[in-house]
């Protein structure tokens, strides 16, 4: 796996370079800037960019707009945006426009490199995944969405490990239940959420999202 690490921080970046070429993974660049960043995601073709959401100028959304652009210009390029703070927003932002191979973790998450390179290689295969510290948040507001609302406590917990990007197996593992199982709650899932038939990747992301604005 080629990866790309951006962050304005020398220690972090450094850090996240260091535990990713231990794990085996080939760093290609490593950017302190959004345009850093730009240009080692045109010359060296990462699989994946790691990219702070707050960068220099301004440390405002210079990282998200950064990765708006990587989705848009590099689709096969996956994206990994990290940040200090909880900030549904910036997921939802980036997944209505891109809906696969982004991902939203906290900073403190990927210091962790297993939990790090799992996120990066289901990225790569196409899922999106989001932080657990957002979806512990987001069960935990009033849901406006009747749909939503109508999903048992079961198949709101089953959402939520999606949203994380776990598999169906990994799900089964975590619940202690059966495969089929995992798959029968899925199921009930997009039926209650009246998502269009399509290929089922495609649909787990169209659940977070509708997961996400509710």
């Amino acid at each position: 796996m080629r990866v790309v690490v951006a962050d304005d921080a020398m220690l972090i970046r450094e850090g996240l370079t260091r535990l990713l070429r231990d794990a085996g993974v080939t760093v290609v660049g490593k950017a302190s800037n959004a345009d850093e960043l730009l240009r080692h995601v045109a010359l060296g073709q990462p699989d994946v960019a790691v990219v702070d959401v707050r960068m220099p100028p301004d440390y405002g959304e210079e990282g998200l707009h950064a990765a708006e652009r990587i989705r848009a210009e590099h689709p096969s390029v996956a994206v990994l945006l990290l940040s200090q703070y909880v900030n549904v927003r910036y997921a939802t932002r980036l997944l209505e426009e891109h809906p696969r191979h982004v991902g939203y973790l906290l900073k403190e998450r990927v210091s962790d490199i297993a939990v790090l390179l799992d996120a990066l290689h289901r990225l790569v295969e196409g899922e999106c995944v989001i932080d657990p510290t957002i979806v512990a948040q987001l069960f935990g507001k009033p849901r406006v969405d009747t749909a939503l609302a109508a999903l048992s406590a079961r198949e709101r917990e089953v959402l939520g490990l999606i949203a994380e990007g776990h598999s169906n197996p990994g799900i089964a593992e975590k619940l202690v239940v059966s495969i089929k199982t995992v798959e029968s709650h899925v199921h009930q899932i997009f039926q209650k959420l009246e998502l269009p038939e399509t290929r089922a990747r495609d649909r787990r992301v169209l659940a977070v999202l509708k997961f996400l604005r509710g």
